[in-house]
């Protein structure tokens, strides 16, 4: 039987192209009122997960 995608972690991470395991910024969700401008812009961007773990999503994210 084909094991299922985690929709879970479909939600909050992405695969590039190249195989790069990409997540959102933290800091976004509430209290963002008291932060600068600039911050806020900086913080909605994506990251590189780090390769140890990308190698644990992307297992757990194919379907």
């Amino acid at each position: 039987m084909k094991a299922k995608t985690r929709k879970s972690l479909a939600s909050r991470f992405k695969v590039t192209g190249t195989g790069k395991v990409m997540r959102r910024t933290t800091g976004q969700d509430h209290l963002r009122q008291n932060k600068a401008k600039r911050v806020k812009q900086a913080k909605h961007s994506w990251v590189e997960v780090p390769p140890p773990l990308a190698k644990k999503i992307k297992k757990l994210m194919r379907g």
